[in-house]
């Protein structure tokens, strides 16, 4: 089985290094790795480069935000199975591909989620976050339950049936992409109870001063799938209390 792995970065110099390297520390041989640059000004494709012989496909253009080239990569990747680690994070452990490999030979799942943690953007020995994603069931989806996104690993047959990521969102087509997968199909699930990645705050995803435009987004993109949008965003809100340390 094969997993093509798409790491996205804009100006990450910071950190994209730690993440290729923790790509490439993965123990499971049959990996795809494509890295998707938005042509950076800080040295970030300077860093790339120092890898680019073990980094099967190196796409450096500008992009319209992070969903565009989460796209190119889906187009440009040939594995049996597709999963993201986006440039502020790293694999929980060595062997994180080889479980999540072993969890779809045994499940014969479509898709395969799990756990992570986010960590300080300082410190990243620092837990910050613990996000147990817990076990799938469909009708928690209309309460704002939804697994973490970098977790996620599926099948190419998802992407073909499900499209790629809604580029109109900014925030939040990686939530509307889930519930593509989740909610809308019916895909056979399985839910791999391990640390998948380790995040690092301040992401798009955890910036505090992005959080309204979020909440905005999350409330048109639950409309446009017919939930009530204000008790589902609700509970994705609440959720997310106990993960605090």
């Amino acid at each position: 089985m094969k997993i093509s792995l798409i790491t996205t970065c804009y100006n990450r110099s910071r950190t994209i290094g730690h993440t290729i390297e923790s790509v490439l520390a993965q123990n499971y041989p049959h990996v795809e790795y494509i890295v998707v640059d938005g042509a950076s000004t800080d040295g970030s494709l300077n860093i790339i480069s120092r890898y680019a012989s073990q980094i099967n496909m190196v796409i450096s253009e500008p992009d319209s935000g992070m969903y565009e080239a989460i796209n190119k990569g889906i187009r440009a990747a040939s594995g049996d199975v597709v999963g993201l680690l986006h440039s502020d994070d790293e694999f929980y452990s060595f062997d994180t591909l080889s479980k999540i490999a072993d969890a779809f030979t045994q499940s014969e799942a479509e898709i395969v989620y799990g756990n992570g943690i986010y960590v300080s953007c300082d410190n990243p020995k620092k837990i910050v976050r613990n996000w147990v994603s817990g076990n799938y069931q469909h009708k928690n989806l209309r309460r704002g339950w939804l697994p973490l996104h970098p977790t996620v690993y599926a099948k190419r047959e998802v992407f073909e049936i499900c499209g790629l990521y809604n580029e109109s969102y900014k925030i939040a087509a990686d939530s509307d992409m889930l519930v593509r997968m989740f909610y809308e199909q019916h895909f056979d699930v399985h839910y791999l109870n391990q640390y998948v990645v380790r995040m690092r705050m301040g992401g798009m995803s955890t910036d505090v001063s992005t959080q309204m435009s979020k909440w905005r987004e999350d409330l048109r993109m639950y409309r446009s799938h017919g939930f009530n949008p204000y008790f589902a965003l609700t509970g994705k809100i609440l959720s997310k209390i106990s993960q605090f340390i």
